[in-house]
């Protein structure tokens, strides 16, 4: 814990927690009337709560793993689809039957 001039207590990460205090780090959609929703941890569920927001805009932060993991996803699934790879098949159904067919297995008599 570190005090601060302005008289803030703030919390590093690995430091002794105070009781019925928790950090919250979050980045949050608004609704579309602005408001944000908040998830509380199970014991700050009861009663009033205290909270210090700090407002800044997410799109000029860097973007977390899971954002950036669905953008290339995305990408990937853009250039497949771009390719076509399915264009020669005129019938899936048929295709699927002909593809599911008993036939022997390799290196079985």
């Amino acid at each position: 814990m570190t005090p601060q001039s302005d008289g803030r207590l703030i919390v590093r990460p690995g430091a002794p927690s105070l009781p019925g205090m928790s950090t919250i780090t979050a980045i949050l959609e608004a609704d579309s009337d602005g408001s944000l929703h908040l998830p509380l941890p199970e014991e700050l569920r009861r009663g009033k709560v205290r909270i210090t927001a700090t407002l800044e805009s997410a799109e000029d932060q860097p973007a977390d793993a899971e954002a950036q993991r669905q953008r290339r996803l995305g990408e990937i699934m853009d250039r497949i689809r771009k390719r076509n790879p399915f264009q020669d098949i005129a019938d899936p159904v048929a295709r699927q039957r002909e593809l599911r067919e008993d036939r022997p297995l390799p290196g079985r008599a």
